[in-house]
């Protein structure tokens, strides 16, 4: 098998994985697919909604987007997830991709839909929920997973917001890691997206990819977009 070269799956939607040399290459992957899905999303729709994940990973690939020469105009940014945290906090999601990216383009300031973490998981989950009604579905989310198939704020034997009426954002109260208050879209609301995006690297995710190609019931299975997800990581952790 190359290591270009999806794996086959069964699930119902649809999981490509998608093998690369190493964690350079998962970046270089992403980069390029991001700015396509850009232009398509420009010309069929005249913008971009494009939602964000945290990490170190899409810290690299922020970095590379910032010295991009594009249009910005059409970009609209959202956030999967962020944690309760003063504003200038640097363990905020928001905080990393500023410095990282957005200080540094002219995306208009009012496109930018930062998650307002700092006034508590409950009153920042229903003003994140007005933030997005009437927002279209996602012209594409990026999202990571972590060691215990965590995504976003979605943590395992927690509610992850799948059901048909669930509602678009989760005040998380009691997450296993710190902090324990946090702000999450739903699985649900994550899942209205024309594409998705799963960024994996590091020797530590081997479990919970694991787990994952075992339809195993981690968060990160039940993002279930129509299209199915792309999951970029290193070949060495299929091995």
């Amino acid at each position: 098998m190359s290591i270009s070269d999806p794996v086959e799956t069964t699930r119902p939607a649809a999981v490509r994985w998608l093998p690369v040399a190493d964690a350079s290459a998962v970046r270089c992957m992403a980069y390029g697919r991001i700015l396509a899905a850009a232009e398509r999303a420009h010309a069929s729709r005249g913008r971009f909604l494009l939602v964000l994940a945290g990490g170190h990973t899409p810290h690299d690939l922020y970095s590379m987007l910032r010295t991009t020469d594009t249009d910005w105009s059409p970009w609209h940014i959202y956030y999967g997830d962020e944690r309760c945290l003063p504003i200038d906090d640097t363990e905020r999601t928001s905080h990393m991709v500023a410095h990282a990216w957005l200080n540094h383009v002219l995306i208009p300031p009012e496109q930018i839909h930062t998650i307002p973490a700092e006034l508590g998981a409950v009153t920042a989950a229903q003003t994140y929920a007005d933030t997005l009604r009437g927002v279209d579905d996602f012209d594409l989310v990026l999202l990571g997973l972590g060691e215990d198939g965590h995504t976003a704020s979605l943590f395992p034997d927690k509610d992850w917001g799948v059901a048909t009426d669930a509602p678009d954002t989760l005040a998380i109260l009691d997450a296993p890691k710190a902090p324990a208050q946090r702000v999450s879209l739903s699985a649900r609301r994550l899942s209205r997206a024309r594409e998705v995006i799963f960024l994996v690297e590091g020797e530590s995710k081997r479990a919970a990819v694991k787990l994952w190609r075992e339809y195993a019931n981690i968060p990160a299975c039940v993002i279930l977009p129509p299209t199915g997800v792309d999951v970029l990581l290193p070949a060495s952790l299929l091995d």
